[in-house]
């Protein structure tokens, strides 16, 4: 029980640092954190700009999610504690991990978060890569709806080419979630899909509101 506590202390701490880290750093805004299920499980399906999303995503949020991270950062003596306190979930790349995704089952079904990038890799350009199938099998399975996010202005300040990031806005916007039964009510391909489309429609009426130029698809 005292363990659980100070864990679930420590999580809320680290959150305190990055809220501070980001409003210092990036100017962060965002936008429609009501949309977020104010209980029960819930998937955040975001847009991969840079190593920071995890904390633009779900750091920024009143309710704690987990996140999936390379399992190669686990084996560093610093990092790897520190996002594993953090609720992070190490993945292998390249090939389908069955643990990882028990593992991320486990915390929905359990009434807790998860912050997905369904891209797979930070992206060359800026531009939203097509998802891929499997969210469908999260979502029904955890009876989870899916939330939409995008962030906009993280490729501008870390790009995937730099070593270091830059000082820069960063626009983090929430969608109305996808329920559970839309999830069950179409395929997984459809799912991928319908995300795809909406999280660039999103991409494209965060970037328009911010006065930049949207991106082409």
């Amino acid at each position: 029980m005292l363990e659980g506590k100070l864990r679930a202390g420590w999580f809320w701490l680290a959150s305190w640092i990055c809220r501070v880290f980001c409003i210092l750093f990036f100017r962060v805004r965002t936008y429609g954190r009501d949309n977020i299920p104010r209980k029960g499980a819930f998937i955040l399906v975001s847009n991969h700009q840079s190593y920071f999303d995890p904390v633009f995503c779900g750091g920024l949020i009143k309710r704690q999610s987990s996140f999936l991270a390379r399992d190669s950062l686990f084996t560093n003596w610093f990092f790897g504690p520190l996002i594993t306190s953090l609720n992070a979930i190490p993945v292998k790349l390249g090939e389908p991990d069955i643990s990882a995704m028990r593992k991320v089952l486990e915390k929905l079904k359990k009434g807790g978060g998860v912050c997905l990038f369904p891209e797979g890799t930070r992206t060359h350009d800026g531009k939203i890569t097509p998802f891929k199938p499997g969210l469908g099998l999260l979502s029904r399975r955890g009876d989870a709806p899916i939330v939409p996010v995008v962030i906009d202005g993280a490729f501008e300040c870390w790009p995937r080419h730099k070593k270091l990031f830059s000082p820069g806005p960063i626009s983090v916007t929430y969608g109305k979630p996808i329920t559970v039964k839309q999830v069950k009510d179409m395929g997984d391909k459809k799912l991928a899909e319908l995300l795809t489309k909406t999280l660039r429609k999103m991409q494209t009426q965060s970037r328009i509101k911010q006065g930049k130029k949207p991106f082409d698809y």
